[in-house]
């Protein structure tokens, strides 16, 4: 069926990011993937290329395009070639939303210029040791001074994307107690430089896949944030994150659509290569039977996705409905992957070959921004349930 989602702007872009893909990402990223971090001068590349700024408006540096389709292309474009960029998915995808919807004129000026360059890499730290998707049960504490002019930080967040190499990060914390009628009130965002006095980055978190996506522990004492660096308004945070969800769960239901549609690329060029018996695994009607099964999946999944898309860039894209993405791509996307790793057979199982990597980085897609169980959650409470 024909696609309509992309323009030719959109496809142009394409080309450009898939020739800067074979030549600067390919050739190297077996070494990015043994260190397990993106090199930082990589996003210095990645900002020359203008792919920070695309929806920043060109007051502060940027292309001023306010359409998620080019985040989408990219995440095409990396799975088709089997890479990843690192963190920088969550310094454009997550964190510049709440820049531009929250942050103050004057804010905007002071971070956005080095935020489209690469100079100031973004993260967001959300999670904490003991809350997950519960994230009105937080611990960290952001206390107001008595003068107002900054607030003391205490407390520590894990399975930060990016934390690393991040030059600020969004941080969520409490500035104020949960009151008995609702346990998320009292939460702010604030944009934290790292470089402040009892931030600290603790481990670099050895995880099953995503292997290139620098993921830490952050802790902070007694850390001083000036209160001009409060992110909207205070006791408002919670608010602010349920806003941003939609986006959130379009990019993973985006690209784990993606990473099936390569699973199916990487099967077939793998079986019409590899003999057994004589004969290709090809031509074995399992072989076609089980890949014309996985490629039906992505056709349905590249529907789902293409449609929340679109509502998205429509402003249309509901809590539910994104719910409803997320949950059926990454499920599909699951047991796509997982039976093109069989056709592979042993090799399927070694990290040199994209298909084992693949399976291992699109594990966690089901678990971040909210896992199955929650996504139908909300889909039944959108059903009346």
């Amino acid at each position: 069926m024909r696609r309509t989602v992309f323009n030719e702007d959109h496809e142009a872009f394409r080309e450009t990011i898939r020739a800067f893909i074979e030549a600067e990402v390919v050739p190297v990223y077996d070494e990015w993937y043994a260190a397990g971090q993106v090199p930082r001068d990589f996003y210095y590349k990645l900002g020359e290329l203008g792919i920070f700024g695309i929806e920043v408006p060109e007051e502060y540096g940027g292309a001023g395009e306010e359409s998620f389709k080019y985040q989408a292309v990219l995440y095409e474009e990396t799975a088709r070639a089997g890479v990843s960029f690192g963190g920088s998915g969550v310094h454009v995808a997550l964190c510049l939303p709440y820049l531009l919807a929250y942050g103050t004129e004057e804010q905007k000026k002071r971070w956005l210029p080095d935020f489209v360059s690469g100079a100031a890499m973004y993260a967001i730290a959300m999670t904490e040791p003991g809350t997950g998707s519960d994230l009105a049960g937080m611990k960290t504490t952001a206390k107001r001074s008595e003068d107002g002019t900054h607030y003391v930080l205490n407390g520590a967040k894990t399975f930060i994307t990016g934390g690393v190499h991040a030059d600020r990060v969004i941080v969520c914390a409490r500035t104020a107690a949960p009151t008995p009628e609702d346990r998320r009130h009292g939460i702010s965002l604030f944009v934290v430089d790292t470089a402040s006095p009892g931030y600290s980055v603790g481990r670099k978190l050895d995880k099953l896949g995503l292997k290139t996506s620098d993921t830490a522990e952050l802790a902070f004492v007694d850390v001083k944030v000036p209160a001009e660096d409060l992110l909207g308004e205070e006791h408002k945070g919670f608010s602010y994150l349920g806003q941003n969800l939609p986006q959130e769960r379009l990019g993973i239901a985006f690209g784990a659509y993606a990473q099936a549609a390569s699973a199916v690329r990487f099967a077939k060029a793998y079986v019409q290569e590899r003999t057994v018996f004589g004969k290709t695994v090809a031509s074995f009607q399992n072989t076609k039977f089980e890949l014309a099964a996985c490629q039906a999946e992505v056709d349905a999944a590249q529907a789902v996705a293409d449609r929340a898309l679109e509502a998205h860039d429509l402003g249309e894209l509901t809590a539910a409905e994104a719910a409803s993405a997320k949950l059926f791509c990454t499920e599909v996307a699951h047991r796509v992957i997982d039976r093109c790793l069989q056709l592979h057979g042993g090799y399927g199982y070694m990290n040199e070959y994209p298909i084992a990597r693949l399976y291992a980085d699109n594990r966690v897609n089901r678990i971040y921004g909210g896992t199955s169980e929650v996504m139908k959650s909300i889909i039944a409470k959108s059903m009346g349930l």
